[in-house]
């Protein structure tokens, strides 16, 4: 760790032990902090069972734990989150960091709750950032982990927290803006070079939009985060840049960096039209060179990639990271360990 400013410390990063590597090792503290969350930590009415249970765990988070022991939970919604708690903690363990065992996650398809791998990638582009000084390739990561609700205030195509949005259209407005149909006075701020410096003092709270309209800033950023996201778990080097549109692109290869954008690059990859609407809702797009081309297969080498971004038909936009490590025209190599 450097003498940069700290940020996102809810993620735990600071539990965590690294390796020669710059990579994360798996700690004690790290799963004792994991147990202390309130989605794990029995409520008060547990059974004596999954109170005692915890309470072990709190004292030796690696110790074995026998399905019996998880059986005798008396509550079936608790023996659930039990047993998928310690297939999480088990696989953490398995690995020499939990780089390593996102990769595993990731290649295997193996099927934990969306919770935990988020809460996983959370913690890597932490130390993947670690160092970083600029509020907006900061605010471009959320996006990573945390579903973004998008909007357009005025020409600008804002990118807003989704529970942070959810919270912000529940509160109740003034009679006034009622009536006239106004937006509440405190509409969530977005993040500029004005407001930048505040970012780290309120990074845990997730309540910064970001401007994603093409050819500005944000979309800049995101490419920033993919290019070191890339490089910290694949070891290759890439240059990315946001390109406006798809004209008359040569489609060699395509990522969609979310459900919906897949859809639109298998559209264009089967000659298909892919419609007005998923057109329109397209909302990044970016060109993707290989600093060494001798890593890519040989039919994009050469060429580039395109990577694509899109929002649902409510507006959300929700990106897939783990579409990166898969969906690269990259030869096998060996980075899980």
């Amino acid at each position: 760790m450097n003498g940069a400013r700290d940020f996102w410390l809810s993620c735990g990063h600071h539990l965590l032990d690294r390796d020669v590597d710059d990579q994360l090792v798996l700690t004690d503290e790290f799963l004792k902090a994991y147990l202390a969350r309130p989605e794990i930590a029995p409520p008060p009415d547990a059974c004596p069972a999954e109170r005692e249970l915890h309470g072990a765990l709190l004292l030796d988070p690696r110790r074995s734990v026998t399905p019996t022991r998880v059986a005798a939970i008396a509550d079936a919604d608790a023996r659930e989150n039990w047993e998928l708690m310690i297939a999480w903690r088990d696989h953490l363990a398995q690995h020499a960091t939990l780089e390593a065992s996102y990769l595993d996650i990731v290649r295997r398809s193996l099927k934990f709750p969306n919770i935990f791998i988020d809460q996983l990638v959370h913690v890597i582009l932490r130390n993947v950032l670690d160092g970083c000084d600029d509020a907006f390739v900061l605010r471009a990561a959320e996006l990573f982990f945390r579903p973004q609700k998008l909007a357009l205030r005025g020409s600008t195509l804002a990118a807003t927290d989704r529970e942070a949005a959810s919270r912000f259209e529940a509160e109740p407005k003034s009679p006034l803006a009622s009536i006239l149909g106004l937006p509440n006075a405190g509409a969530i701020e977005l993040l500029e070079d004005a407001n930048a410096e505040g970012y780290w003092e309120r990074s845990d709270v997730f309540d910064v939009a970001l401007d994603l309209t093409a050819g500005r800033r944000g979309l800049a950023a995101l490419g920033e985060v993919i290019t070191r996201w890339v490089s910290h778990l694949l070891a290759i080097e890439v240059e990315i840049e946001p390109v406006i549109e798809l004209r008359d692109a040569p489609l060699a290869w395509y990522v969609g960096l979310d459900a919906e954008a897949t859809r639109f690059g298998d559209a264009l990859w089967n000659d298909e039209d892919p419609g007005d609407a998923m057109r329109s809702r397209l909302v990044g797009i970016y060109r993707l060179r290989f600093t060494n081309p001798r890593v890519v297969i040989e039919k994009v080498r050469g060429g580039a990639v395109y990577l694509l971004m899109a929002v649902t038909a409510e507006d959300v936009l929700r990106l897939k990271p783990q579409n990166l490590i898969v969906g690269l025209p990259i030869l096998q190599r060996k980075t899980i360990r």
